[in-house]
C-alpha cells in the first residue's frame, strides 16, 4: 500500500516482532531498534528482508518514532508497537476512514487483548482530577462514571467511530500532512505521555482524533515494557503537565502523585500481611 508506511519501535520484544511485521508484510516498514540484546536487529534482517532496519541508541519511543518517520514515504505513517499486529484488511480500512475525514490527524483501530476482550484505548487528557480519580483509586467508587473515570473515558463506546481526546499509541495511523503541521513528537518524553502530548498539539492546531472500530488490532498490554516503569510513567505524566500547564499545576499534581504512590505502597503492605 504505497498510501501508508509502517514505523515499529523494538527494544527487547521478539516474543511479538513476528507476529507484528507478517501483519503489515508488503507494506514500507521501518523497525527502529532501540539497543535490543535479543538479536531483534538480526531476526528482521533474515526473517523480513525488506524491512529496513534502524540500529540506534535508546533514546525513548518518541525518538524512535521520528527517526522511523523521516525515512518513510507514505502519506500516512502507522505506528505500530512491537507487540502489536493488525487483523487482516485493517491497515486499508483505517487509510480509507482517514481519507474520508480529511482533518483526521490520528486514526487508530479497536484494540482487543491476546484472548479476544476488549482493549479501552480511548483516554481523555489529565487533570488534576482526573489524576485523583486514578492514583487515589476514587474511580473504584464509580468505574462507570464519567465524573469519576474520564482518564478511561468512561462510558465512551468502542463500537462506533467517534472522535477522541486522545488513544493509546499501540497502533496510530499519523497523517503526514498533520505532522509537518506541527513538528515530530516531542523527544524529551522517553516512555509514556509522548502520545498523549503529540494528540494535544493535533487537536490545538485544529486537527482531530479518532477512534475507527472497523480496523481491529491485537495488542499485549504493557508487553513490550514487562507492564514496569511506574515511576517513568509519572514523570512523563508531570512533564506533560508543565508543558501543557504550567510548573505551577504541575508540582500541584506531584503532591496527588506522591499521596497516590504512598497510598499504594500502604495497600500493598496490607495485602502481603
Amino acid at each position: 500500500m504505497s498510501d501508508a508506511s509502517v514505523v515499529v519501535v523494538t527494544h527487547n520484544a521478539l516474543p511479538w516482532l513476528e507476529h507484528c511485521l507478517e501483519s503489515v508484510r508488503g507494506v514500507e516498514t521501518v523497525v527502529v531498534d532501540h539497543e535490543s540484546s535479543d538479536g531483534t536487529a538480526a531476526f528482521v534482517r533474515e526473517r523480513f528482508p525488506d524491512v529496513e532496519v534502524v540500529e540506534k541508541a535508546n533514546r525513548g519511543l518518541a525518538a524512535g518514532w521520528n527517526a522511523g518517520v523521516a525515512r518513510t514515504s507514505g502519506r500516512y505513517v502507522l505506528l505500530l508497537n512491537a507487540d502489536a499486529w493488525l487483523d487482516d484488511g485493517a491497515l486499508a480500512a483505517l487509510v480509507a476512514f482517514a481519507d474520508e475525514h480529511p482533518r483526521a490527524a490520528v486514526v487508530g483501530p479497536r484494540l482487543r487483548n491476546p484472548d479476544g476482550s476488549l482493549q479501552r484505548s480511548v483516554r481523555g487528557f489529565p487533570t488534576l482530577w482526573r489524576i485523583a480519580t486514578e492514583y487515589l483509586f476514587l474511580r473504584k467508587i464509580a468505574p462507570r462514571s464519567k465524573a469519576f473515570n474520564a482518564f478511561y473515558a468512561a462510558g465512551f463506546p468502542h463500537d462506533e467511530p467517534r472522535r477522541a481526546e486522545w488513544i493509546m499509541g499501540a497502533v496510530w495511523l499519523v497523517r503526514r500532512a498533520a505532522i509537518d503541521d506541527v513538528g515530530p513528537a516531542d523527544d524529551s518524553f522517553f516512555l509514556f505521555s509522548e502520545e498523549t502530548d503529540w494528540a494535544y498539539r493535533f487537536r490545538r492546531a485544529g486537527w482531530e482524533v479518532w477512534l475507527d472500530p472497523a480496523a481491529v488490532a491485537t495488542h499485549v498490554y504493557g508487553g513490550s515494557h514487562g507492564g514496569r516503569m511506574l515511576a517513568e510513567n509519572v514523570r512523563s505524566q508531570l512533564l506533560l503537565l508543565e508543558k501543557q500547564r504550567g510548573k505551577r499545576y504541575a508540582r500541584r499534581a506531584r503532591w496527588i502523585f506522591l499521596l497516590g504512590l504512598l497510598l499504594r505502597r500502604r495497600l500493598d503492605v496490607i495485602r502481603a500481611l
